[in-house]
């Protein structure tokens, strides 16, 4: 079957140039069959893994639709962190380079109102928005709904598992002249099939399973120290290795910033992101990250979803995660884009060992075993062999 190109599907010569500019020559499998719907103005509920180009599938077809000659607010998309709206804005930004007309705002919580309010001023034509401070500028008059034409719930599953539920449902029930709904998830949760159910009419029902041929080409591997020589074998691997942009996660606030100290005063240009942090500082530091003037991040499992950047070279798990579904999320923030990733698991203990054993069997992944050689080479272990059965016929205890 012939590979569907971004010009068969339709689209103008404003997107075609801003995706050719980006480097992108054919659609992913979810924009391939998300984009023809929404421009048809049909309900879509679509699940697909992390990384397959969701905000493109969504976002395409919203700016396509905008009447760029209107001030009214037209598209809205709702994330359930601040990153991923942050994220979602920023790409959507990209896609608008060749547009004059058509202006995008972000609105979330744990940040000054006031600035906000300043940019829904401007007239955007769309805003990405987390439920909860949406709710709260349209209580303050701060923006309408009543000319929305589409809708896109992004992380649906996560957004109505964190508890939005009523906030969705409520936006949803004021855009009396939505046009169509999309609903864009890794999974299809109970709650994603009750807003289906509820709000959707006719939907395109539309499925990429995490096969071989979207999954993100990465190698992924495993080193085992004692836990005391894990910062010095993670500085081990940054020498070695090499990589451009890295992410590091751990499981706690107070390990990513204690590694994030110690790798600083290593010398290794390095910065962290978790919950303490101001949401201000946070912002900062992931611009830096995204725009290659910090090599390495180090994140909590709170902060992963927000972190889209096509160009990541490597991920280490400093912390074998605690959720399976945690380390499908960690690694896939390499190998995107087509390109080859690596990802490597420090292990301390043997509880995390049977852990990563764990995940690897639930995600059907392969993880290689490495060692670092007396000069600093990384080789892959040699599989230990079974102890030999002892002799037959000979007492072994007396």
């Amino acid at each position: 079957m012939e590979q569907v190109t971004f010009q068969d599907l339709g689209l103008s010569p404003q997107i075609l140039q801003a995706l050719e500019q980006k480097g992108y020559g054919y659609p992913t499998r979810i924009q391939a069959e998300a984009i023809g719907p929404l421009m048809q103005w049909k309900d879509v509920i679509a699940k697909a893994p992390t990384g397959t180009g969701k905000t493109f599938a969504f976002g395409i077809p919203m700016i396509e639709h905008i009447d760029a000659a209107s001030e009214d607010l037209q598209g809205l998309i709702l994330a359930p962190t601040r990153e991923l709206a942050i994220q979602i804005c920023d790409e959507l930004r990209g896609l608008l380079k060749f547009y004059k007309d058509i202006r995008v705002a972000v609105v979330y919580g744990g940040a000054k109102i006031e600035g906000q309010i300043s940019q829904l001023k401007k007239h955007p034509q769309i805003v990405v928005a987390t439920p909860g401070r949406l709710m709260d500028h349209y209580n303050r008059k701060t923006l309408r709904l009543d000319k929305v034409k589409t809708v896109i719930l992004d992380e649906a599953d996560r957004m109505l598992d964190m508890g939005f539920f009523d906030d969705v449902t409520k936006i949803i029930e004021k855009i009396k002249n939505r046009k169509n709904l999309g609903l864009f998830s890794a999974t299809i949760s109970q709650e994603v099939m009750t807003v289906s159910w509820m709000y959707q009419r006719d939907e395109v029902e539309i499925t990429v399973p995490a096969d071989q041929e979207n999954r993100p080409d990465i190698d992924q591997y495993s080193i085992t120290v004692p836990p005391l020589e894990k910062i010095g074998i993670v500085l081990k691997l940054l020498r070695t290795m090499q990589p451009a942009r890295c992410i590091i996660f751990c499981n706690t606030k107070a390990m990513c910033q204690r590694l994030s100290d110690d790798l600083r005063r290593a010398g290794v240009d390095a910065d962290c992101l978790h919950g303490d942090i101001r949401q201000a500082t946070r912002e900062k530091t992931m611009r830096t990250f995204k725009d290659g003037k910090l090599a390495v991040l180090i994140a909590t499992d709170v902060a992963s979803r927000g972190i889209d950047v096509d160009d990541v070279d490597m991920v280490i798990n400093y912390d074998v995660p605690e959720e399976n579904e945690y380390y499908i999320h960690r690694i896939g923030r390499t190998g995107r884009a087509k390109k080859k990733g690596v990802a490597i698991s420090v292990i301390g203990t043997f509880p995390e060992q049977a852990k990563l054993d764990e995940i690897a069997k639930y995600s059907h992944y392969q993880v290689q075993k490495v060692k670092f050689l007396d000069d600093g080479t990384l080789v892959a272990e040699e599989p230990k062999k079974p102890a030999a059965p002892p002799a037959r016929g000979r007492r072994r205890f007396r």
